[in-house]
């Protein structure tokens, strides 16, 4: 399984963002989409019946209300926790695989046999920091993570 890894795009959605998310078998998007525009863009590129988690951060206003503020799912038989700001994430979190956003640093590190993983931002170019995003590929034998760095 595909699995595109994406946060922080801030009402841009790039060609190669979408392209990577028709070729993928879900969609894990860790907050700040900034309008349900961009939103509605990911469901539309995305292949038909593939999950799309995603969360809430804090410059996602009244418009994505309903959305939460952090989010346990399972893929592939691993459990994830997803949330958009890393000081939202307990201390004592049950998952394989902790997804967050905010800071648009891309951020990889196995901590206690749990991955942390920031896809960094891939929307409005922040700072002086590359655009990225991430792409899981799961199978029977484990998972791997690709770092994607974006033209900006």
């Amino acid at each position: 399984m595909k699995i595109a890894v994406l946060s922080d795009t801030h009402n841009v959605l790039r060609p190669e963002v979408i392209e990577i998310i028709k070729g993928s078998d879900a969609v894990i998007h860790g907050g700040d989409i900034n309008s349900q525009d961009i939103l509605d863009e990911i469901k539309s590129a995305m292949k038909h019946n593939a999950p799309l988690f995603v969360v809430r951060g804090n410059n996602d206003k009244e418009w994505a209300e309903n959305l939460p503020v952090s989010l346990n799912f399972e893929l592939c038989g691993l459990k994830f926790f997803l949330t958009h700001n890393r000081k939202d994430i307990p201390q004592d979190v049950k998952a394989d695989i902790i997804i967050f956003g905010h800071s648009h640093k891309y951020y990889e590190e196995n901590i206690n046999g749990q991955l942390w993983l920031n896809p960094g931002g891939c929307g409005r170019k922040r700072f002086s920091l590359p655009l990225t995003m991430a792409i899981m590929n799961v199978n029977d034998n484990g998972y791997s993570i690709e770092k994607i760095e974006l033209e900006g």
